[in-house]
């Protein structure tokens, strides 16, 4: 009787465990198949910008707020997103330098700067959950 008992409580917990399994692998198939489309990719790539509090873009050796920097990406994109296909595309076409060649960057408050390049496609990384390969167009 105890062995039966026994194998039951084994059996419920091995069931519980697998359920779980079931359900986590869901969430990863729907992440990993790009529940979030290209478009609402950049809209988030440009909320980020936006929610920089203290940091500072620049743009052609001048410093520009948060909300500047967001406002002026959204215009490019608005203008110029039907050349691109991908978030990355935007990323790496649009908002990483300015018409004349020179690098957007970003000044973080604790001091560090980073490329708007190398910030976006980290930000973008976080977005798809590290999931997504970034390296194509």
């Amino acid at each position: 009787m105890h062995k039966i008992l026994i194998l039951a409580i084994a059996f419920s917990s091995v069931q519980g465990v697998a359920q779980q399994a079931v359900a986590q692998a869901i969430v990863r198939t729907a992440n990993s198949h790009g529940t979030i489309s290209e478009e609402q990719k950049v809209d988030r790539l440009i909320a980020y910008l936006r929610s920089l509090e203290g940091a500072i873009f620049i743009r052609n050796n001048s410093e520009y707020k948060p909300e500047q920097a967001a406002s002026h990406l959204q215009s490019k994109w608005q203008k110029h997103g039907a050349r691109v296909k991908t978030a990355e595309g935007f990323v790496l076409k649009l908002a990483s330098e300015s018409s004349s060649g020179t690098p957007y960057s970003i000044r973080f408050p604790d001091g560090k700067t980073l490329t708007c390049r190398e910030a976006l496609l980290q930000e973008l990384q976080r977005i798809a959950g590290g999931r997504e390969q970034i390296g194509t167009n």
